[in-house]
């Protein structure tokens, strides 16, 4: 029996789900423009590899790009990915505490025209890498960031799939859902206080009439911040690291993606 016949994935789209073995991940600080603002994004890729191949945009959560932005692109570049952190803030606008990080988010939170500007200009930043195939790109996103990868697709972004991990779900323009264009794959914790049972009801009918197609797992016992070490393991604080969870919720995104750059 033939190979191709056990495994029907395409080289490619195998090598995006499993890890690549001597992979040389070079990373490096990238300045680009959204208006007259200046943004400092992060892009992590195999410099082995000197073949197009799809591309990641990746959107911080409210604490902006740092250590924990950086390490989730270098993960996507060990998969074989070129990886892009955009930058939502702004060069050097970078959260002291959550305070602050809260007062940043809420500010593209409630000027969503802002925000996907702000998407917008990662998403351009990355699609005209040399490295990245034509027309294979998605984007995922953490908390806040899992809020705008949704207001891009909502935005009618052209692009293969997006990934977001216990990320906020409302939007004030439900209507733009029509406009998705991509798969959407939705990695929640089941018990998140922060993201209700109203609000996942209110996207879900939203993502419903729209006709997009969805796929939604809660993941028990989680809440906010699964993914983040740093976040502790208090549940009772509403945001804690859920080791189970974010294991799982990895694997389902690499499957994910298995399928759509297949």
């Amino acid at each position: 029996m033939k190979l191709s016949a056990l495994f029907p994935l395409t080289l490619l789209s195998l090598a995006m789900i499993t890890p690549i073995a001597h992979a040389e991940i070079k990373t490096q600080i990238v300045e680009y423009k959204a208006g007259d603002a200046t943004l400092q994004g992060f892009l992590a890729y195999d410099d082995s590899n000197t073949k197009p191949r799809p591309g990641i945009l990746l959107i911080h959560d409210w604490m902006g790009v740092g250590s924990y932005a950086e390490s989730r692109a270098k993960q996507l570049a060990e998969l074989g990915y070129v990886a892009f952190a955009a930058d939502i803030y702004g060069q050097g606008v970078r959260p002291a505490d959550p305070k602050e990080a809260a007062g940043l988010a809420g500010k593209y939170k409630n000027d969503r025209a802002l925000y996907r500007e702000r998407l917008k200009a990662g998403l351009d930043q990355l699609t005209s890498n040399k490295l990245v195939a034509p027309g294979q790109i998605a984007a995922i996103g953490y908390c806040f960031g899992g809020t705008g990868v949704l207001e891009l697709a909502r935005s009618g972004a052209d692009i293969k799939g997006i990934v977001t991990f216990h990320g906020g779900l409302s939007t004030p323009t439900p209507q733009d859902a029509k406009n998705i264009k991509c798969p959407v794959l939705v990695l929640h914790g089941a018990d998140d206080p922060f993201v209700k049972p109203d609000e996942v009801a209110a996207f879900k009918k939203e993502m419903d009439d729209a006709g997009v197609k969805y796929h939604f797992i809660a993941y028990p016992g989680a809440v906010h911040s699964f993914t983040r070490p740093d976040a502790g393991n208090d549940n009772s604080k509403g945001a804690a690291y859920n080791a189970e969870a974010d294991k799982k919720s990895w694997a389902e995104m690499k499957t994910f993606f298995g399928h759509i750059f297949s």
